[in-house]
């Protein structure tokens, strides 16, 4: 049994004014795809995993093994941070090397993607959608391919007619991604070695979530997972799956949905009522997602909050320039509040500023330094803030290693952490390579949403600060153009029931 792997992974926010090149990705070819299953991982796990249980494999090779299945690694580019719109020339090299490498690789079983599902393409929108038409097109309609998503995907019809199978993550803030790879190919294996044909059932639910209301610790999405998982179970049903969507995407097609995906023709008819109960028992819920941390409505109450806390360090969420939802993460706002309210102990993680992160490098450790900071690559929501402060500590990265040099800037009480590129801070070590330990300062304000699933488990408070910005988690403040009509919250009464919107399968 031999089963190509590839994919192009990347969440692309096409409201962002920075577009994603071929720089922005890092690409595993051949056997570099095999040599552990941390490369689809898209944040560090931490100690604590919460109700996730570990990977069960060590590596994509070994999972391949203990399948008796011949992997056929073709390529794997991974987005390093999430960013603007997909240059069309820097998509449509990393797809045709794929299907070049599919049609090279001689006779397949089976293909598995691994994909995010929030993929935008210049001129071309959903990368996913072309990517599995082009697939389909070099390798026709019997070659089975399954997918692993993001669960903040949005997806079409026309993927869900050329897919057979694909699992979607069960966590936010994310803690399963090698174990969401490990049942698309597990599940793969089972269909090629029992001749079985997949039909999926694909209903599109018409709302949108920011992640932070849709956090699966909680209900609602912790009873309706739990739904799925239960459906999944059901014979003759391979998986059922939920994704929350990517919201603030401005897509013809971006919505949450579900899928159930039936081993083959004969239970199509049950998938198709349980799709429809899924998407039902989604809708019924949609008043009652909500943040499962504590909200600040602005920075300042955020940081009034932080200051009045018994907690020894606060973790603030700046979330309306969050990086990791596509936004350029160079607004200065948060800092300026810290700064005018004269805090005595911050950090701020941080601020991609080319420039300003030369001048201190160039000025070294012990030097002040005055900058005008930020506010360069979005000129919508923020504007340089001029700062003078002590150079404290410099990062420059191994010359291999994809990730920015890092400055450490003492304006006044708080440490600015400056990097030469857009990044974002989600594990402890991501602190210390900047010459800081979080937990030994008053607070802590990361351009995040919710924390990542190390910061989560080791802050001892976490407040969510509602800030404006690309990433506003308030979806009436942004100026959507191509959504689809009726959508929840967007339009608050309008009936809807579900409908199933793709034929599962190919044409009929």
């Amino acid at each position: 049994m031999r089963i190509a792997i590839a994919g192009i992974s990347h969440e692309a926010l096409n409201t962002s004014p920075v577009p994603t090149t071929l720089e922005h990705f890092q690409v595993w070819r051949g056997r570099e795809l095999l040599q552990g299953e941390s490369l689809f991982s898209p944040y560090p796990a931490g100690a604590a995993a919460g109700a996730v249980d570990g990977p069960k494999y060590a590596s994509l090779a070994d999972m391949m093994n203990d399948l008796g299945a011949e992997p056929v690694p073709i390529l794997h580019a991974n987005g390093l941070s999430p960013s603007g719109t997909v240059e069309q020339d820097t998509y449509l090299r990393l797809r045709d090397e794929i299907i070049d490498g599919i049609q090279q690789a001689g006779q397949l079983d089976g293909i598995c993607l691994i994909l995010h599902g929030a993929l935008l393409v210049e001129h071309i929108w959903s990368g996913e959608t072309d990517l599995v038409r082009s697939i389909r097109a070099a390798v026709g309609n019997d070659l089975l391919i399954s997918a692993r998503f993001d669960l903040h995907g949005n997806l079409t019809e026309e993927f869900a007619n050329k897919t057979d199978i694909w699992t979607v993550y069960r966590t936010a803030p994310h803690r399963d991604a090698p174990q969401t790879l490990e049942r698309a190919m597990t599940l793969l294996a089972h269909c090629i070695r029992g001749g079985h044909r997949p039909r999926p059932v694909f209903v599109r639910v018409p709302m949108i979530l920011p992640g932070e209301r849709a956090t699966t610790d909680v209900d609602p999405m912790k009873s309706l997972l739990e739904l799925a998982v239960e459906i999944g179970r059901q014979p003759g049903i391979l998986t059922a799956e939920i994704l929350v969507g990517f919201g603030w995407a401005d897509a013809p097609y971006s919505s949450s949905s579900v899928v159930v995906i039936a081993e083959s023709e004969p239970h199509l008819p049950h998938a198709r009522r349980q799709a429809k109960r899924l998407a039902q028992a989604m809708w019924d819920q949609r008043r009652n997602f909500t943040f499962d941390q504590e909200v600040a409505s602005s920075a300042d109450e955020a940081i009034d909050l932080a200051l009045a806390a018994s907690e020894s360090c606060v973790f603030i969420a700046d979330s309306g320039d969050n990086p990791t939802a596509g936004t350029p993460g160079d607004v200065p706002h948060f800092l300026s509040r810290l700064i005018a309210k004269s805090v005595p102990d911050a950090i701020l993680a941080g601020i991609p500023d080319g420039e300003a992160a030369r001048a201190c490098f160039e000025a070294g450790v012990g030097a002040t330094v005055s900058l005008s900071l930020g506010g360069k690559l979005d000129t919508e929501y923020g504007t340089p803030l001029e700062v003078t402060g002590l150079v404290e500590h410099l990062y420059q990265p191994e010359q291999a290693a994809q990730e920015p040099a890092i400055a450490t800037l003492k304006v006044g009480g708080v440490r600015v952490l400056i990097t030469d590129g857009r990044t974002y801070f989600s594990s402890l070590n991501d602190f210390r390579e900047a010459g800081v330990e979080p937990l030994e300062h008053g607070i802590v304000v990361v351009k995040l949403g919710y924390l990542m699933p190390e910061l989560r488990d080791a802050a001892p408070r976490e407040i969510l600060a509602l800030t404006r910005g690309y990433s506003d988690l308030d979806f009436t403040r942004l100026p959507y153009r191509y959504l689809t009509r009726p959508i929840f919250p967007l339009d608050e009464e309008f009936a809807w029931s579900p409908v199933i919107t793709n034929v599962a399968g190919y044409g009929g």
